[in-house]
């Protein structure tokens, strides 16, 4: 009899930014790499610019950038910031993975 691995869900991951400035550009490639590293394969990132999508962001209520929200698996979950605290985007996100803090 096979062992089978638990089913692990996907991530739906919206992160608002404004437009071209360090903040956002940092935010981008910190997420990215984050889930590259932590999520491979199993994740749908979304960079919603509010300067371009205005009516997105009104519709999600954002009222900080950069901000990450996670739609699923649920909880709904938002994340403020540009995403390089590893731990707290782990814990933002409800994953149990033991990570090295660099």
């Amino acid at each position: 009899m096979k062992n089978k691995k638990p089913i692990q869900p996907d991530y739906n991951l919206r992160l608002f930014i404004a437009g071209a400035s360090p903040n956002s550009l940092r935010a981008i490639s910190n997420m990215r790499s984050f889930c590259e590293e932590y999520l491979k394969g199993r994740y749908h990132l979304e960079i919603i610019d509010v300067y371009q999508q205005p009516q997105i962001a009104t519709k999600d209520q954002v009222i900080a950038l950069p901000l990450l929200i996670k739609s699923s698996p649920l909880p709904l979950k938002r994340l403020i910031g540009d995403m390089s605290d590893k731990a707290r985007v782990m814990k933002g996100l409800d994953l149990d993975i033991t990570i090295n803090v660099e």
